[in-house]
């Protein structure tokens, strides 16, 4: 699969502009290398909003989807530093999926990625997912390099802040995530979904983003 392994986390949030500096400064110099650093976790991407919101996002890729709820990750979530304790107190309407690639069709990574967020119905989960792997061809769209899908658990996914007013509603969505080679790439891969009129009434949200930064493993090893 173009995505590293089987489990992603998925993180967005706004922050204040008076804490933006500090806030890009320890993602950029300290959060994501840790979390990278943590056993199972293959790669690290983050990006900032071309257009919706939250401003900023955050995907992480594992081994298994098993790594999320590990020892190895709860100790970290347990033993966050002084700095990571000061900047997650100041998020804003956090999202946080811990979720299953469930779906991945396509070669590589883009510049720009376009997301949509889902909530499935209770019943006829697995139409809505193939119904949306026959979708996913990006051969069929210039610009497109690779299409995902990730579900969340809903056991799991759940923000570390206490600005979680919608969080148990949303505990269950699933993202579709759009890898493109520039953001107006985007629009027309995307309204093979949001547009889609079995799957138009599902859609909560959507956005585009442009990558910032990513980080590998073996960039660790490296360093």
């Amino acid at each position: 699969m173009p995505i590293a392994g089987k489990g992603m986390l998925l993180t967005s949030m706004d922050i204040d502009p008076a804490d933006e500096a500090d806030f890009n400064r320890w993602y950029d110099r300290e959060h994501l290398e840790e979390r990278v650093a943590i056993d199972g976790f293959l790669e690290a991407r983050r990006y900032v909003a071309h257009e919706g919101k939250p401003k900023y996002l955050s995907l992480y890729s594992t081994e298994t989807f098993e790594v999320l709820d590990s020892p190895a990750y709860r100790t970290a979530l347990a033993n966050q530093t002084e700095w990571s304790k000061a900047n997650i107190a100041r998020f804003k309407n956090m999202i946080r999926g811990v979720a299953r690639i469930t779906v991945s069709r396509g070669t590589g990574r883009g510049a720009a990625l376009g997301i949509i967020r889902l909530r499935p119905p209770g019943d006829g989960k697995d139409r809505l997912r193939e119904a949306l792997r026959d979708q996913f061809d990006p051969a069929r769209l210039d610009g497109i390099i690779s299409i995902h899908l990730i579900e969340n658990d809903p056991a799991l996914s759940k923000p570390l802040t206490s600005d979680a007013s919608n969080a148990a509603a949303g505990a269950g969505d699933w993202f579709v995530l759009i890898d493109a080679t520039d953001v107006k790439a985007v629009p027309a891969a995307a309204a093979l979904v949001a547009g889609n009129a079995a799957c138009k009434p599902l859609v909560i949200s959507s956005g585009t983003y442009r990558l910032m930064w990513d980080l590998a493993k073996s960039d660790l090893s490296r360093a």
